[in-house]
């Protein structure tokens, strides 16, 4: 890299530029080796710059992660807009949400490591400003599924999405075990079955969420 590169940004698009280009060498580590795997210092030496600078731009390795979560759910949420303007039958619904968490392994990684790891350590306005994006992404789609999925109404849909999100956050490390666990499976295929497929898995789950929501529903607080 040129020695201008090392120099500190100082005009706002200037500053913006290296913003991206920290998030961009975040997401390729994690990307190839993973959320948990990733340190700041692996950032910042694969970015070009020294640790005391990157965290001028970001104040933590967790507040990196946390702004490309937010990145995720708002390019998950226009992928499942577009799903959910074809859906016709509740199964579709279903498909939409879990078809594009499916297709998003890197978002699903970052799920599965949000309210256990990036959401501490963090600044209150990168926690705000985090908050912010998610709960106004549930509110929007909350009110597509509830249109496209006849079954559900007021929040359910709301619910059904939180639900997806829990689940994909809970089963992705699940259904892409580490290296020694994929090595246990091959070894001990009677072991195998604690490795679920994700797609599968969570389909069959949001339908049963579906039809719970609508069982329950004068049962709600």
């Amino acid at each position: 890299m040129t020695e201008p590169a090392f120099r500190r940004a100082r005009r706002p698009e200037h500053k913006q530029q290296r913003r991206e280009a920290i998030l961009t060498a975040a997401r390729e580590l994690a990307l190839r080796s993973g959320v948990r795997n990733v340190s700041l210092g692996g950032v910042a030496t694969t970015v070009g710059l020294a640790k005391s600078n990157v965290v001028r731009y970001f104040g933590t390795r967790e507040e990196i992660y946390l702004e490309l979560a937010a990145e995720g759910w708002r390019e998950w949420a226009d992928a499942v807009t577009v799903r959910l303007r074809e859906a016709t039958a509740p199964a579709e619904v279903i498909d939409a949400l879990t078809q594009t968490l499916a297709a998003r392994p890197l978002f699903c990684d970052l799920l599965s490591h949000t309210a256990t790891n990036l959401e501490h350590n963090i600044s209150v306005p990168a926690a705000r400003a985090f908050k912010r994006t998610v709960m106004g992404v549930v509110t929007e789609l909350g009110a597509q599924i509830t249109k496209a999925h006849p079954d559900l109404t007021g929040d359910e849909g709301g619910e059904l999405l939180v639900a997806a999100i829990g689940m994909a956050g809970m089963l992705y490390p699940v259904a892409n075990p580490s290296s020694a666990l994929a090595e246990l499976y091959a070894q001990d295929p009677d072991l195998a079955a604690a490795c679920l497929p994700f797609e599968p898995t969570m389909k069959r789950n949001l339908t049963v969420v579906a039809a719970g929501l609508k069982a329950l529903r004068n049962d709600r607080p």
